[in-house]
C-alpha cells in the first residue's frame, strides 16, 4: 500500500546495504535514493514531499534528474524524512544521529567513513592561494558567461563549481586557507542566487543567497556579505513583498555604507531607489538615486567588487528602469543614453533595459516605437533563458495589444 501523504517512508533496513544503495548514498544521488522510497517502500511523489519538506514539483525535477541537492540541511532532512539508520546518513556524508554508535553494528562502515574523511581533509589541505585563485577565475568566467549565454546554459558548470568550492571549504583546516574559500563561496552562491531570481526559482535563489552570506560572514568581509543581503531583498520584490526588501536594503546600507567600496555604496543606494519606486514612493525613491549618482566612483569598475558592473551607462538604466513607475518623461532619454553606452557582453541586462523602454514608450502612447524593442527583449530572454524578464515581455506584449486596438 502507498499510504496517506503523512505517513512515515519506511524503507526496509536491508535495503541499505545493497551495494547499489551504498553508491546511491556515497554519490548522493537524490534520484536513485527516491527511487529506493518508490520501489521499496510504495512511497509517492506527495509523500516524499511531505517527509521531506522538498515542494512536490521539485521532487519531480530531482528523479528525473533536472535539479540536485547541494545545501546540507536539505540532505538533512532527506535523510530524516527517509528514515536512513546511522550508518546510511554516513555515507551520505552526515552525522549520525546516534554518536555512541557511529557505524550502526558494522565497524568496516566506520574504518571506511574515517578513511574518506581524513582524504578529504588531505585533498583540501593541498589547496593554497595559487588554487584559490583558480577557484576565483573559474567563477568569474562563469560569471562572463552568465551574461552572455544566461543560466540554464551553465547550470551544470554552475553546480559543478559550488559543489567543488563547499567541499573544499568544508574540509578546509587552516583558517587563511578558510577564509579565502569562505569568500570565493560567498561570491559563487550570490551569482547562483541571482541566477535563480532570473528563472523564478525562488526558495533556490533564497537558499543560495542563505549561504552567501553564512560564508562572507566566515570570510568576514563586509562587500560580500553587504552584497548577498542586499541582492537577497530582490527575492522578496519578486514575491510581492517589496516593503521588507526596502527593510532589509536600508538596513544593509545603515550597517555596512561606511564600510564598502564606492561602486558597492552605489549599487545600494540604487537598489533602495528601485525599491521605493515598486512601492510607488517618488520622493524616497528620486532621493536613493541622486545619492547613488553622488556616490559613483570615476572609475569604470573596481577589482576588488568583480560581481559589480556598474558604471554611468548602468545607472542610467537603473534610473530608468526607476522611474517608468512614475510617468517620467526623461526616463526614455535615460533609458536611450544607457542603450547606447551598454556593452554588448550584458545580454540579460539588455532585455530588462528594452523592457524598461518598451514599458514607457508605451505610456507615452507610442505603442510603434515600443515593438522593436520588445520584440529585442523577447529575443533576448528566449536566448539567455530568462524566465524574469519573459515574464515582463509577456505583460508588456498583453499592454501593446491593448494600446493597438
Amino acid at each position: 500500500m502507498h499510504g496517506n501523504a503523512f505517513e512515515p517512508i519506511q524503507i526496509p533496513a536491508w535495503v541499505w546495504d545493497r551495494d547499489e544503495s551504498r553508491e546511491t548514498l556515497k554519490n548522493r544521488d537524490m534520484a536513485g535514493l527516491f527511487n529506493l522510497a518508490v520501489k521499496y517502500a510504495g512511497a509517492s511523489q506527495i509523500r516524499i514531499s511531505a517527509a521531506t519538506g522538498i515542494a512536490q514539483g521539485r521532487v519531480s525535477q530531482l528523479i528525473r534528474g533536472q535539479r540536485q541537492i547541494t545545501d546540507l540541511e536539505v540532505f538533512e532532512r532527506v535523510a530524516t524524512g527517509l528514515g536512513l539508520p546511522d550508518h546510511a546518513r554516513m555515507l551520505l556524508g552526515l552525522a549520525p544521529l546516534d554518536i555512541t554508535s557511529p557505524n550502526g553494528n558494522s565497524d568496516d562502515e566506520h574504518q571506511e567513513q574515517t578513511r574518506e574523511l581524513v582524504a578529504r581533509i588531505e585533498a583540501a589541505a593541498a589547496i593554497d592561494p595559487a588554487m584559490v585563485m583558480i577557484l576565483t577565475t573559474d567563477t568569474n568566467n562563469l560569471r562572463l558567461l552568465d551574461r552572455r549565454l544566461g543560466s540554464v546554459a551553465i547550470a551544470e558548470k554552475m553546480r559543478a563549481q559550488i559543489s567543488q568550492i563547499r567541499r573544499a571549504h568544508h574540509h578546509a583546516v587552516r583558517p587563511g586557507i578558510r577564509a579565502q574559500l569562505a569568500h570565493v563561496l560567498s561570491e559563487t552562491a550570490a551569482l547562483a542566487g541571482w541566477q535563480a531570481i532570473d528563472t523564478c526559482a525562488l526558495n533556490d535563489a533564497w537558499d543560495h543567497h542563505e549561504s552567501a552570506i553564512a560564508a562572507g560572514h566566515e570570510a568576514d568581509d563586509a562587500a560580500v556579505l553587504a552584497y548577498a543581503r542586499g541582492q537577497q531583498a530582490y527575492v522578496l520584490v519578486d514575491l510581492g513583498r517589496p516593503a521588507e526588501a526596502a527593510e532589509v536594503i536600508c538596513h544593509v546600507r545603515a550597517t555596512y555604507d561606511r564600510r564598502v567600496p564606492g561602486h558597492l555604496r552605489t549599487w545600494l543606494a540604487a537598489a533602495e531607489a528601485e525599491a521605493a519606486a515598486i512601492l510607488g514612493d517618488e520622493m524616497a525613491c528620486r532621493t536613493a538615486l541622486d545619492q547613488a549618482a553622488a556616490l559613483l566612483p570615476g572609475d569604470e569598475a573596481d577589482a576588488s567588487l568583480p560581481y559589480l558592473a556598474l558604471n554611468a551607462h548602468h545607472l542610467a538604466r537603473w534610473r530608468g528602469n526607476c522611474l517608468v513607475h512614475f510617468g517620467d518623461p526623461e526616463t526614455v532619454e535615460d533609458l536611450r543614453s544607457a542603450l547606447a553606452g551598454m556593452d554588448g557582453t550584458f545580454n540579460r541586462a539588455e532585455a530588462g533595459l528594452r523592457c524598461d523602454l518598451a514599458h514607457a514608450l508605451l505610456a507615452m502612447g507610442e505603442a510603434d516605437a515600443a515593438q522593436p524593442h520588445l520584440y529585442r527583449a523577447e529575443h533576448l530572454a528566449t536566448m539567455t533563458g530568462s524566465r524574469r524578464q519573459g515574464r515582463r515581455v509577456h505583460e508588456l506584449r498583453q499592454a501593446l495589444t491593448r494600446a493597438t486596438r
